[in-house]
């Protein structure tokens, strides 16, 4: 897309600014996950593949580990990422407060600016890993208090989404299906009032899609609806070539921005021709004559 649009950041469209969450602004529509590679090497492609300029990581007691025990920062560049530490795995408001902090104290050492923000999800059971909305709220609430720049994983309810972002959310992340799941968005009506609830009175109010991402075109049809931006991790790191399906994670968050900006035609139950009627040469239809044969 650089040659469309040579002034702008990569996978932007000439009439879209940059993603603004609380304090930072990202050049890149899509953030992507660090977990479930097979290698961390594959990992490190993938990520260079996607175009994010925004990657999040699980944070485990004192470092910030995959799940063969190596350090992930061997393998991710503090200096070219900005990191966004998630509470990944908390299932209480205690818990998750807690991780945040230690995040926190983990990227103020590297000298990360993620280290003013965090990703939170508290969830409610191992089975569906929907999250549990009064404890979201409880943790959202008291991280802001402590000076935190919240990105919250909720479920598409609207309701729910409405009180996160009054809690002080510096962005609600309703899930387009559950996590892992790769279902995609099972329920647009919901997204849709979710970001009319959030966007009401502040149209700049970031809503990214989080969870349930399977392939391209899911991401498209999130960035149709009007998401601000989508945030996936098993959906490149599942797939039969990740990096192949980072690229193409990539191209689908341009091509559904710039459709949802382009705006799409509205949907018709019958046919409307696309070229006109006027100065056609018979507007009745052409009916074969059969001619008789002549006498013997």
């Amino acid at each position: 897309m650089s040659e469309t649009f040579p002034d702008q950041p990569p996978g932007q469209a000439a009439e879209d600014g940059c993603l603004k969450v609380g304090a930072h602004t990202l050049a890149s529509r899509l953030i992507v996950g660090t977990g479930k590679y097979d290698t961390m090497e594959l990992m490190r492609d993938s990520l260079t593949a996607s175009g994010a300029d925004v990657v999040t990581v699980a944070v485990r007691r004192e470092k910030i580990y995959e799940r063969g025990g190596r350090n992930i920062l061997d393998f991710i560049d503090p200096q070219k990422y900005l990191l966004l530490p998630n509470t990944a795995g908390c299932y209480n408001a205690p818990d998750a407060i807690r991780v945040a902090k230690l995040g926190r104290e983990i990227l103020r050492a590297l000298g990360n600016p993620g280290a003013d923000w965090v990703k939170l999800e508290v969830l409610g059971d191992t089975k569906t890993l929907l999250p549990d909305p009064l404890a979201t709220l409880t943790a959202c609430e008291k991280l802001v208090a402590d000076g935190f720049q919240v990105l919250c994983y909720t479920s598409d309810d609207p309701i729910v989404a409405r009180q996160l972002k009054a809690a002080g959310a510096a962005s609600v992340m309703p899930a387009g299906s559950p996590i892992g799941s790769g279902q995609g968005i099972l329920n647009p009506n919901n997204l849709r009032i979710v970001l009319e609830f959030l966007k009401e009175g502040d149209p700049h109010y970031p809503v990214i899609v989080d969870a349930g991402v399977g392939t391209a075109s899911d991401v498209s049809v999130a960035f149709e609806l009007g998401a601000d931006g989508v945030l996936l991790n098993s959906a490149i790191a599942h797939a039969r070539d990740p990096i192949l399906m980072s690229h193409a994670m990539r191209h689908a968050a341009i091509a559904g921005r710039q459709a949802y900006l382009a705006g799409r035609i509205p949907k018709r139950l019958y046919a409307t021709a696309s070229s006109p009627e006027e100065g056609l040469i018979t507007t009745r239809p052409y009916i074969h004559q059969v001619q008789p044969k002549p006498p013997s």
